[in-house]
């Protein structure tokens, strides 16, 4: 390769230091980041004649007019620079987890009087204990739910000090034992907090005998109701256990990677082992990898995932060894603030569960395959449909939410290569439409959505949850910022009839869609998905215009108070019927429940 001047003197200047790199093209587009122990050599390696390099990074190199360099003091302070740097500028040779959410985690403050799980997304370093990642999310729901049904804990937001005049329901349905009002000591309510840590980390043996034991002993009592309630307990975390741990042999927390390819196509799984018990999984695909090799594969998602603010297991367990593992350990281990290893077990129990997430890898790829291969037909029995000039890669979906009128929003939602493309997600609050005008209002929401100078990229194809009304006012707000050309349909179906229906501008009768057709499920989804955003959106704006307009107006009434009043008693017409005395131990002074009684009780 021939390199400009500007490159070579660079290339014969660079610091014999650690740190990163960044390669850029002749647009000062950033196409890879790189780290290196030495910068120097690492860089230059890439320009050397005669060097074996595998078909992609001759590409990048043929690419590059510029280079940039970041000095680090450490091997390791690079390692996270750059992390930053690709998920900051997402290169297009670097190897790019498409997920940057963070995930959720159960917290419990043991340092409370009275902890309370609670669920976080931010790990931090408060005293309090953190579980997880829980991904999906059902698989934390089916964790708290499991919990709050053998571990009666407080799940209420109020200072416990034992001098509540009454309990709440929770209280009722055994799910409270009511340390609020002085039923449950403190020392009673650790107990079953110690219980649920056992659970949490996986100490069986201790958590069962620990249940035999106050079971038998409450029967020793004859405290015969308690020894039923704890013998119900023991059972249903016996079935639980037995359903849901899958290996005995450690309590270590564990994260366990997993690798398939078939194709150019590569998926890998995370499986988050706590305890023995598998707590979610986490699946990242590439449709175009067959040139990254399964180290740097692995390597990228650790280093990116962990990147963010989560917890490091105490084992990872990776399919194949790497060179470096030894610089990602030591940032882990600073990470979590305590070691950390990195294993590539080759037999033994260890090496089972990286087998088990391949499996989980191979069965994921193929499932991404056969709907990429089915959004491929839908997308161009779409361009047939509808004679587009290419294929719809990008398509944006709009729809309106009201109540006779009030609290009118649009949603606007994006797919992208079959997916939904969740940041470039957009809402609209209806500015300029009085009353119940679906069809003014979805001019306004695409008049702001492609007359805005956001930079967002414009849609192969619009839709629009509609017929032939909606779609004119949309092409009419398209009109109105000169961005006509791009293709719009309308989708509803016929009253009274099963068929989706197509509806094109500057054609009267529809086309009417099969109901088992590719295209007919994605234009579904689509719509579907616009619905429940702009439902979701209005719910909200709804919610909160109706407390404001009650509670909001009461002197001596916040935000935060507001928001324990309706978790205490449930809504606002539990708190409009309470009484005085129940008002004043929710925390209310005298001249703040008369103000109440005022804003609630109608005229």
């Amino acid at each position: 390769m021939d390199t400009s001047s500007n490159l070579q003197s660079k290339l014969d200047h660079l610091p014999e230091q650690p740190g990163c790199y960044l390669f850029k093209n002749a647009k000062r587009e950033i196409l890879y980041v790189g780290k290196a122990a030495v910068l120097a050599d690492r860089v230059r390696s890439y320009f050397q004649k005669g060097s074996d390099q595998t078909p992609k990074t001759s590409l990048l190199v043929d690419e590059i007019t510029d280079l940039e360099t970041l000095v680090t003091r450490s091997e390791l302070e690079a390692l996270i620079l750059e992390s930053n740097l690709i998920k900051r500028h997402r290169p297009r040779f670097n190897i790019v987890l498409r997920d940057d959410k963070q995930y959720p985690y159960l917290r419990l403050p043991i340092k409370e009087h009275f902890p309370r799980l609670s669920i976080v997304r931010r790990v931090q370093k408060d005293g309090a204990l953190y579980y997880g990642p829980y991904t999906p999310a059902g698989a934390l729901r089916e964790t708290l739910k499991v919990i709050r049904k053998a571990f009666p804990l407080a799940t209420c937001e109020l200072d416990i000090d034992g001098q509540a005049e009454r309990a709440c329901i929770e209280f009722e349905i055994k799910r409270c034992m009511a340390p609020c009002t002085g039923n449950q000591s403190q020392e009673d309510y650790h107990r079953i907090v110690k219980q649920v840590r056992q659970f949490l980390e996986g100490r069986d043996r201790e958590l069962l005998d620990s249940l035999r034991r106050e079971m038998e002993l409450a029967a020793e009592r004859e405290a015969f109701e308690e020894a039923a309630r704890l013998r119900d307990r023991l059972f249903s975390v016996e079935r639980t256990l037995e359903k849901q741990r899958i290996t005995q042999v450690s309590t270590t927390d564990q994260d366990v990677v997993g690798l398939a390819r078939q194709g150019t196509a590569t998926d890998l799984q995370l499986l988050f082992v706590r305890g023995g018990l598998l707590i979610g999984r986490k699946d990242f695909f590439w449709p175009h990898s067959a040139e990254a090799s399964d180290e740097e594969l692995v390597r990228s998602a650790i280093e990116q995932f962990y990147n963010k603010e989560g917890q490091p297991p105490k084992e990872l367990l990776v399919p194949t060894a790497f060179g470096d593992a030894a610089l990602i350990e030591q940032w882990l281990s600073d990470k979590r603030g305590d070691s950390v290893r990195i294993l590539a077990p080759e037999r033994g129990s260890k090496h089972q569960l990286v087998l088990l997430a391949e499996e989980n890898a191979g069965a994921a790829i193929a499932d991404h395959l056969r709907n990429e291969a089915l959004d491929r037909q839908a997308t161009a029995e779409l361009k047939r449909l509808l004679r587009l000039d290419i294929v719809p890669r990008r398509i944006e979906g709009f729809d309106i939410s009201n109540i006779m009128g009030n609290q009118s929003v649009a949603s606007l939602v994006v797919w992208e290569d079959g997916q939904a493309k969740k940041s470039d997600y957009r809402k609209f609050r209806i500015r300029t439409v009085e009353g119940a005008n679906d069809f003014a209002s979805m001019q306004e929401a695409v008049m702001r959505r492609y007359g805005a100078t956001e930079d967002l990229a414009r849609p192969d194809l619009i839709l629009i949850d509609g017929g032939l009304g909606q779609l004119s006012a949309a092409l009419e707000g398209l009109k109105q910022v000169g961005q006509d050309h791009i293709p719009i349909m309308g989708l509803a179906k016929a009253r009274g009839e099963k068929e989706e229906r197509i509806f094109l501008p500057g054609r009267k009768n529809p086309i009417v869609l099969r109901p088992t057709s590719p295209a007919t499920h994605l234009v579904q989804r689509i719509r579907d998905e616009a619905h429940r955003f702009a439902l979701t959106y209005h719910r909200n704006l709804r919610g909160k215009a109706l407390l404001s307009s009650e509670l909001d107006q009461v002197a001596g009434i916040g935000k935060i108070r507001r928001k324990r009043l309706l978790k205490q008693f449930g809504s606002l017409q539990r708190v409009a019927d309470a009484t005085d005395d129940e008002l004043r131990s929710a925390g209310l002074d005298l001249s703040t429940v008369t103000a109440l009684r005022k804003a609630l009780t109608p005229s």
